[in-house]
């Protein structure tokens, strides 16, 4: 029988409906694995990347629950949880990368992302060219180098939205053997990264997969046996582990991930409209909206959105004039993270940086994220909050 993923996310990484026992799967916490013979323990160390609990740090039953509900939700074959959205980012590079190599990374990246590449592949001798996010296929073999190894994607870009060309993008990449990784956080469930051309594909599970601002969490996943024996051989021999707890979490939090997501995408989607039509907005950064760059490339590849989006201000506000604007709101709250049951907001001016000449905006900037209170009251909240807002640009 073929099942919708609204019925898969329910059924994932749990024993069959007609199997004696709870609802849930169990929460299993360990360090130390024993077996009932040493003959048995060499027997099942000769499966050395298949998950098999050799030691508590190659996971739980937990564990290759959420992993392979992830693999599900991305369409790959295997998946490593890593403590963190960061890890998931760090380990695979670090795992496929070596001295000497090059590696492509959009201007539009993720902060910690550029500032990994600055700084500890710098230091191991791995190069950073920074492109253009919406690159012309035309302008982007030249590019490469006889040392890129891997070509990072990121879409939509960190708090500028732009939504890449990733089928262009990988298809340049292969003809290369390049590798191609795409940071696909924002589109869970809504993007199909082996689809178009993605070998890695790298979530923060801390954002919609947990779904309630409690958990930090990543997870990387991949789609070939080849790429699996990189990714985790990578993840032991750095030692990578998620807490079993966390992971518990994020497959509760899967049960819902269908729901919250179209209601996010709803309700993101109606404030978005509504502040398009704010004379104090000069334009909205929705992936859903024309005004984004790479719209064309969202209707093409993605079959939804979620609530995070951006938003320019127009020029004769201050940054002062925006954080004054977002002080005055009572039912956002200012927070860094998102993905989460709760609306959030954060002035991104100052903290969006480029090198490729990309990402100008008019004016000034802040991400949004469009949560679960009833939409009437955040854009009631946000009217009161725009009525703070006063030029002050001459």
């Amino acid at each position: 029988m073929s099942k919708k993923l609204e019925t898969r996310l329910v059924h994932a990484g749990r024993a069959d409906t007609k199997t004696y026992g709870f609802v849930n799967p169990p929460l299993k916490r360990g360090s130390t694995v024993l077996y009932p013979s040493v003959a048995e323990k060499r027997e099942i160390g000769k499966n050395y990347f298949v998950p098999v609990e050799i030691y508590g740090l190659c996971g739980t039953e937990t564990h290759f629950a959420l992993e392979s509900s992830i693999a599900m939700i991305e369409g790959g074959t295997h998946c490593q949880v890593v403590g963190s959205g960061l890890a998931a980012i760090t380990v695979p590079l670090l795992a496929y990368m070596k001295s000497g190599d090059h590696i492509l990374v959009p201007d539009s990246a993720y902060g910690p992302t550029r500032r990994f590449c600055d700084g500890l592949l710098r230091r191991y001798g791995i190069e950073t060219t920074y492109y253009d996010p919406m690159i012309a296929e035309s302008d982007f073999p030249a590019l490469f180098q006889k040392n890129t190894t891997v070509l990072l994607t990121e879409s939509p870009g960190s708090h500028t939205f732009e939504v890449q060309d990733v089928p262009m993008l990988a298809r340049v990449a292969r003809a290369r053997n390049v590798k191609v990784f795409m940071d696909n956080t924002w589109g869970l469930q809504t993007f199909q990264p082996f689809k178009h051309g993605v070998d890695v594909s790298i979530q923060a599970l801390t954002k919609y997969a947990g779904g309630h601002s409690d958990i930090i969490l990543g997870a990387v996943t991949v789609n070939s046996d080849a790429d699996w024996q990189w990714l985790r051989k990578g993840a032991m021999d750095l030692g990578q582990y998620a807490s079993p707890d966390d992971c518990w979490l994020a497959l509760r939090g899967l049960r819902t991930l269908n729901l919250r997501l179209k209601a996010q995408e709803a309700a993101g989607l109606s404030i978005a409209h509504w502040l398009e039509t704010r004379p104090e907005v000069a334009r909205v950064l929705h992936p859903a909206l024309t005004s984004c760059p790479g719209h064309e490339f969202f209707k093409r590849d993605f079959s939804g959105a979620c609530g995070l989006f951006g938003v320019v201000f127009q020029p004769q506000y201050s940054a002062e004039a925006v954080v004054a604007m977002i002080d005055a709101l009572k039912l956002f709250g200012i927070g860094a993270s998102w993905g989460g049951y709760e609306s959030l907001v954060l002035p991104t001016t100052g903290t969006i940086h480029r090198s490729a000449g990309t990402g100008v905006f008019e004016g000034e900037m802040a991400r949004f994220h469009i949560g679960l209170e009833n939409t009437d009251d955040l854009i009631a909240d946000l009217e009161q909050g725009l009525a703070a807002l006063t030029p002050s640009k001459t």
